[in-house]
């Protein structure tokens, strides 16, 4: 599946800004499962300096500022993909594989290269920290012998049945009780929720910011830049990898999600984060999401 996603981002202020530093992760990352073919970056007014480098996760990102006075900003970052589907994750049998105790084992026993990093995952990070109720809400499913693909698996459908998807519930800086609390929130909260879970039972997750492909009702023609920004998470299972889920789809991720980034929560992989100086007092920002397909026939998840 080839892709083309265009993520406009416009910033307007009530004064001149007279300075200003930004780091935008807008541009996605190559993975076993996607090629980035090209990415292109338009930047108004033209920024003083640009630089584009690799963050400690491996994810691309852009830095840049801007020298001169403006009252309007605008990001502009259209990127080609070319995805291919995980292994069919939709067909996969996750009642197979390695326990839960014994991947608690292998986190503790084992100095494979892999597994070192992966225990990076089981420690707080500043949107996530553990908590009791975490641990509570989801260790019921974790049996020592039941494969934790499988446990991992009821987790996501137990937060899309008992969670409300309300864009009006939180912000980015809502803390994790309360979403626990509410059972409301969006996909950055429903990942953030189930990583916590699983961080809290003593497994490796991480969050992974993207874009979904929507496809509009029959009959209906696709919005241009109706779509939105998504997130997710993956958890690491010793000697079998990175699984993906998707909480506010009840779904594996295949070919129709599209990967940016990723690290331990949002605040490492934030679309775009900066410092200004002077603008007045209030700022307007209206961000404008396009996934379009550019070859390849349609397909039936919507």
């Amino acid at each position: 599946m080839i892709y083309r996603i265009r993520h406009i981002t416009e910033y307007r202020y009530s004064g001149s800004v007279s300075l200003c530093f930004n780091q935008a992760h807008l541009l996605p990352r190559n993975t076993d499962y996607q090629t980035c073919n090209n990415s292109q970056i338009k930047i108004s007014p033209k920024p003083g300096y640009l630089s584009q480098r690799d963050d400690y996760f491996g994810n691309s990102y852009f830095y840049f500022s801007l020298h001169q006075q403006h009252k309007k900003l605008l990001i502009d970052v259209t990127s080609e993909i070319t995805t291919q589907d995980k292994n069919d994750s939709r067909d996969l049998n996750l009642d197979l594989g390695i326990t839960c105790q014994q991947v608690k084992q292998m986190l503790a026993q084992s100095s494979e290269g892999d597994i070192l990093e992966a225990r990076e995952y089981l420690l707080d990070s500043p949107m996530i920290k553990a908590f009791p109720e975490l641990n509570d809400y989801a260790k019921a499913l974790f049996q020592d012998e039941r494969p934790l693909l499988s446990a991992v698996r009821e987790l996501t459908s137990k937060i899309f049945n008992e969670f409300k998807y309300d864009a009006n519930s939180t912000t980015v800086a809502t803390p994790l009780d309360e979403v626990l609390e509410n059972r409301h929130g969006v996909c950055q909260d429903f990942a953030h929720l189930a990583i916590g879970c699983l961080r809290a039972l003593g497994f490796p997750a991480r969050y992974v910011s993207g874009y979904l492909e929507t496809l509009p009702a029959p009959g209906e023609v696709k919005l241009v830049g109706a779509d939105a920004s998504h997130a997710w998470f993956a958890v690491f299972s010793p000697g079998e990898g990175w699984f993906e889920f998707d909480p506010t789809n009840d779904i594996m991720p295949a070919e129709q999600h599209i990967t940016t980034a990723w690290g331990r929560d949002y605040s490492d992989v934030t679309p775009l984060r900066g410092v200004i100086f002077d603008g007045g007092d209030s700022q307007q920002l209206s961000v404008s999401v396009d996934v379009r397909r550019i070859e390849s026939p349609a397909s039936s998840i919507v």
